[in-house]
């Protein structure tokens, strides 16, 4: 059996009380201002940005720090025009059959579609995905737990830091998704959770008009 290693906690950083209600505030403020938009630019991003805050994204907190995530980073026209063909498909049978009209009803209001043309247009994808398990060096199997509430918390990373970087994001969820896998190049033993949207929102980008749940339906206090 293992027995645990341990260091000093050196990397925290304490902040007087009024200045830590100041940047929790700030913060607050920031995050209200992000939007998801399907409008994107194609003006071009610097990879390194993407990559840089998906290194933020694998800083995330795991079951058993089994980090159960890989993201694939998409940028090649080619690829991003598979993958709208192989979503919109996905999404037309969705809106046209399998979705109950009690979803299509609450969707509405958000003017949502099949059609995907923002899967070519932004400069980048984050495909992201959820490993069962991984593969030790004797190729033995190494179950991870609780992977998709693991995935979930690094994908919220990456989208606060997309948006701290000055990205606009969307999150897209085409059911089912397996067909990342093919046009990736991934593991069976990896689910695809999302696909995210990357770049600047274009000039003429609109948003629906919608509201958040304000703090206190939010917060119980005990």
């Amino acid at each position: 059996m293992t027995r645990p290693k341990f260091l000093p906690y050196e990397t925290y950083r304490e902040y007087p009380a009024g200045e830590m209600r100041q940047r929790a505030e700030s913060f607050r403020d920031d995050m209200r201002r992000r939007r998801t938009v399907r409008q994107f630019s194609d003006r071009p991003v610097d990879r390194s940005i993407i990559e840089a805050c998906i290194a933020a994204a694998g800083t995330a907190p795991s079951g058993a720090n089994m980090q159960p995530w890989h993201f694939v980073l998409v940028s090649d026209p080619t690829i991003k025009h598979q993958i709208r063909i192989a979503a919109e498909l996905e999404e037309r049978e969705f809106y046209t059959g399998r979705a109950p009209q009690e979803w299509l009803d609450a969707l509405e209001s958000l003017g949502t579609d099949e059609h995907k043309p923002f899967l070519e247009t932004a400069p980048h994808l984050v495909a992201v995905f959820v490993q069962k398990h991984s593969t030790a060096p004797d190729g033995s199997r190494i179950k991870h737990y609780y992977p998709v509430e693991s995935v979930g918390i690094a994908t919220g990373i990456l989208i606060t830091g997309l948006h701290w970087a000055g990205l606009a994001t969307l999150t897209h969820t085409p059911s089912p998704m397996g067909f990342l896998n093919e046009i990736l190049g991934r593991p069976t033993h990896e689910r695809p959770f999302l696909l995210l949207v990357t770049g600047y929102p274009a000039e003429d980008a609109q948003v629906p008009v919608i509201g958040k749940k304000p703090l206190a339906e939010i917060l119980t206090l005990k």
